[in-house]
């Protein structure tokens, strides 16, 4: 059941905010929006205000506009067609779906930063969980860790990297107190997926405002975003999509999560939020992407691409999208031992 509401919550949230940046674009556009509805499926509720009719649907997963024109010739001789305006406001609008997704990423990383504080830079230890490796070697919160196993460090990533690959090995740890310079070992241990090594610190966070919040929120989605892209590129220069996950796999994802606490949901739907971004950029039919190639193309020739090839086109689209999904599931099975 908590796995079910989290992944409502986090399915929807993101969603929802990436069809209202269609939607308020398309309003200030002055572009016909005939109904803006939240979920899916039969409809549950629906009332018109001004010119747009908005609704619930039963399944409560996502959301859409519908614009007039933006599908179909319907509607084409109306001046406030989608299909009616110039390219530059067509990508505008579709844009918006993808750039509010960054924007909900940088919110709730703000909101994080502000509900638990901002980074101390550097890598100064702020909390020693009791009866871990750093308890028992004696040390505090306050040090300054500046070299691990005989290489310097400088930063808490640098740390986190030093540490990582270091699981069940004797690691010399020195810091800084105050003048002072002290050296221990440590044994990291491994964490419960055995995939790195923790000696159990956590990095020194000061007091949260709101506009250093906002600074790191922005901060951390632009760090994220590049994260993301390196590993794209990564796994396409290594054919190994191995890091694919589909529904199966984020539900997982975001049951195990929600039970850790609602910060933590917080920070995974941040990073769904950016991901969910970025993929409705790539240049793959039905998706933002997609659209932003066709449009930009037709401002390039001056004329709309033939109905028989926008035809094509939306059909390499499912396909791409439905040889994704395969692989996705393929990979969610495979994580969880339903596969070969």
């Amino acid at each position: 059941m908590t796995t079910a509401l989290a992944f409502i919550f986090v399915f929807g949230l993101l969603t929802i905010f990436h069809e209202l940046g269609h939607f308020i674009v398309a309003k200030r556009a002055g572009i016909f929006v005939e109904e803006f509805g939240i979920g899916f499926g039969p409809k549950l509720w629906g009332r018109c205000y001004g010119e747009t009719v908005y609704s619930v649907r039963l399944f409560p997963l996502g959301g859409f506009v519908k614009m007039l024109g933006e599908d179909d010739d319907n509607g084409f001789d109306n001046e406030r067609s989608f299909r009616r305006q110039p390219p530059a406001k067509r990508l505008m609008v579709i844009g918006a779906g993808p750039f509010m997704n960054f924007v909900l990423a940088t919110l709730l990383f703000a909101v994080i930063f502000f509900l638990v504080g901002v980074p101390v830079p550097g890598a100064e230890v702020g909390v020693v969980l009791p009866e871990t490796p750093a308890f028992e070697a004696g040390i505090r919160p306050g040090d300054v860790i500046v070299n691990i196993g005989g290489a310097g460090v400088k930063t808490w990533a640098e740390v986190i990297e030093k540490i990582a690959p270091r699981a069940g090995k004797e690691t010399s740890v020195t810091i800084m107190r105050g003048a002072e310079t002290i050296s221990f070992t440590v044994i990291p241990e491994p964490t419960p997926e055995g995939d790195r090594g923790i000696i159990g610190i956590q990095r020194a966070m000061k007091e949260h405002r709101p506009l250093s919040s906002l600074y790191w929120g922005i901060r951390q989605t632009v760090g994220t975003t590049s994260f993301i892209l390196s590993r794209v590129v990564e796994m396409l220069i290594q054919r190994q999509p191995t890091d694919v996950a589909g529904p199966v796999g984020i539900m997982q994802a975001v049951g195990e999560v929600a039970r850790t606490g609602f910060v933590n949901l917080l920070f995974l739907a941040a990073l769904l939020s950016v991901n969910l971004g970025l993929f409705n950029l790539f240049p793959i039919p039905l998706l933002d992407g997609g659209q932003l190639m066709l449009i930009a193309w037709e401002g390039i020739r001056g004329k709309e691409l033939g109905p028989e090839h926008e035809g094509a086109f939306r059909l390499i689209g499912v396909l791409l999208l439905l040889a994704l999904l395969i692989l996705a599931t393929y990979q969610d099975l495979k994580r969880l031992g339903l596969g070969v």
